[in-house]
């Protein structure tokens, strides 16, 4: 009896699951389907491209304080003082982060303005709950697509700025420090 080679076997897996994935998402077809070369990816990859698709198709849309089991409270700022609140802050960071939840630019708050924004908005907010390994939610303290001032202000490069003035017509807002430095939780974007 002759047995298959592992390789070939393998090839053969990952052609019936990227079936099954294609049939999967046929009633959710767009753009994005249509999107994949084939013939610049492999098999598997493919796959885990129609995968991660998929998962999003399906994922549930809840406040990211029901990420949580059971669902993640933090005390109102008001209620706090300075070095309660500081404690809780990096503790309620943690745990974001361990949701795969980034917080992104926020050298620009200080631990009573981060606190409140992840009180007020980031913790009611509804947001797609994907579980993939490398998915992350990343979560822009600066608002930068809504108000782009902040990040000019602090976290756009010399070139970036320039781009941006050439692109508006107008002077970006002055350069200036950043008031805090911490080192948070990262992933990739």
């Amino acid at each position: 009896m002759i047995m298959p080679e592992p390789s070939h076997s393998n090839e053969v897996e990952h052609l019936m699951r990227n079936a099954q994935l294609r049939d999967a998402l046929e009633p959710l077809f767009d753009e994005s389907i249509s999107r994949v070369n084939a013939e610049r990816m492999t098999t598997s990859s493919e796959n885990d491209f129609l995968e991660s698709m998929l998962e999003w198709e399906r994922a549930p849309i809840l406040p990211i304080r029901e990420w949580f089991d059971p669902p993640l409270e933090i005390p109102a700022p008001g209620r706090l003082d300075s070095k309660r609140l500081r404690t809780l802050l990096y503790d309620t960071i943690e745990k974001l982060y361990s949701r795969h939840i980034v917080l992104d630019f926020t050298d620009h708050l200080t631990d009573h303005q981060l606190y409140c924004l992840i009180y007020r908005d980031i913790l009611p907010a509804h947001e797609k709950r994907i579980r993939r390994r490398n998915n992350y939610l990343h979560w822009d303290c600066a608002n930068a697509s809504g108000d782009p001032e902040t990040w000019l202000r602090y976290y756009a490069s010399q070139e970036e700025r320039e781009i941006w003035a050439l692109e508006m017509g107008q002077s970006p807002p002055d350069a200036e420090s950043l008031p805090c430095c911490r080192q948070l939780p990262k992933a990739p974007l």
